[in-house]
């Protein structure tokens, strides 16, 4: 799979990379999750506000470490994904009909935000009291993520699978952060690129596409 370089085919999905890109002000979105098993997700959400949470390698890994734990307790496989300045890309299979997308989510978002604000409590208190908003009088909340579901869409054509695993690989090379998609260490462009490489034991555990994905 050529993941190297630049695409050279035009971005055929302009709402959603006007949603990375931050031309619009955030808002709930109302999405309904498909749990139909064997269907493959693409889950998209987003730090609180769009603010570039997501660039210290340090709370890197504590999300990654969260997404790995959420992905085994709930019986997902881990296809592709790539961590963004400001918002997350993944790629994932339910193996069970138990397996539900808000579960896997709700298991991903929590922890890692708890985690996340115990590492700032030694090192950036200041980036928690600007995370920390009044939910409601005499309760304040602090809000790592976005609100609401963020964006999924199932995907069972073999085509929109790869299509969607070269969309997510070349995030960060579409906007300038490396100039090809293995560079950036934080995705899983080098696994589909070098299968037979070691993974990266910062980054959370990944499986191969099965062929019945790829019929």
């Amino acid at each position: 799979m050529p993941l190297l370089a630049r695409p050279a085919v035009p971005d055929v999905r302009p709402k959603l990379r006007n949603r990375e890109l931050g031309n619009h002000p955030p808002h709930r979105k109302a999405v309904r999750h498909f749990d139909e098993p064997g269907h493959v997700h693409e889950l998209t959400f987003s730090c609180y506000q769009r603010h570039p949470l997501l660039v210290d390698d340090q709370i890197r890994r504590l999300f990654c470490e969260a997404l790995d734990r959420a992905i085994m307790g709930h019986n997902f496989r881990l296809l592709a994904f790539v961590i963004m300045p400001e918002h997350v890309h993944l790629l994932v299979q339910p193996q069970t009909i138990e397996s539900q997308v808000s579960d896997l989510l709700f298991a991903i978002k929590r922890p890692s935000s708890y985690r996340i604000k115990q590492y700032w409590q030694d090192t950036n208190a200041a980036q928690i009291e600007s995370l920390t908003i009044r939910q409601r009088p005499g309760q304040m909340s602090f809000r790592f993520w976005q609100e609401g579901p963020g964006y999924d869409r199932n995907l069972t054509e073999p085509g929109s699978i790869m299509a969607a695993i070269n969309y997510i690989h070349l995030n960060p090379v579409r906007r300038g952060l490396c100039d090809r998609a293995i560079d950036w260490k934080w995705s899983s462009a080098r696994y589909h690129v070098l299968p037979e490489m070691p993974q990266d034991p910062d980054l959370p555990k990944l499986v191969s596409l099965s062929p019945d994905l790829l019929a």
